[in-house]
């Protein structure tokens, strides 16, 4: 069994897969809730802090402040399922757009290769802490950059004509 902590409260329970892959979370009474789900409390501020499993129809079955509280084992199920689920890539550079008017195609380098996108409207561009933005697609693919000053000096001029 794996523990995790919630504040003075521990919960016992165990993670696996059923036979068509889906995660199958069993509570120290030996409930079985099937289409468990792994969800990030602050996916960009914090991704190792405060993770919740939760159940298909929504409702929390365990809460993990820190990957320190749980097994290895169960960490490579939850970090897998969350890499399925979670598809975010890093902006890192931006080679260039083909207009400074909306809609208009971004040419960039991310952590999973270099692609292109539509960016609809400046609206699409959203503005997080410590710098970071969070620009959506055409598709509604979510692009991240983690901080806009790591940008080149190029990318920052760009970035600058939008927001």
């Amino acid at each position: 069994m794996m523990t995790t902590h919630n504040g003075a409260a521990a919960h016992n329970f165990t993670l696996r897969r059923n036979s068509f892959g889906r995660l199958v979370f069993v509570d120290a009474e030996g409930v079985a809730h099937e289409g468990a789900i792994p969800v990030r409390a602050f996916p960009i501020g914090a991704p190792d802090e405060g993770i919740a499993l939760v159940s298909a129809e929504g409702h929390e079955l365990a809460w993990i402040d820190q990957w320190s509280d749980i097994s290895v084992e169960l960490r490579s199920i939850i970090e897998e399922e969350l890499a399925a689920r979670e598809f975010m890539p890093q902006i890192s550079r931006i080679v260039g757009v083909s207009s400074f008017a909306t809609p208009s195609i971004w040419e960039v380098e991310t952590n999973r290769g270099n692609t292109s996108f539509t960016l609809k409207g400046e609206e699409d561009i959203r503005r997080l802490p410590n710098s970071a933005l969070l620009i959506a697609d055409s598709h509604g693919i979510q692009f991240l950059i983690r901080d806009t000053k790591a940008l080149d000096k190029h990318g920052r001029k760009i970035l600058d004509r939008f927001l």
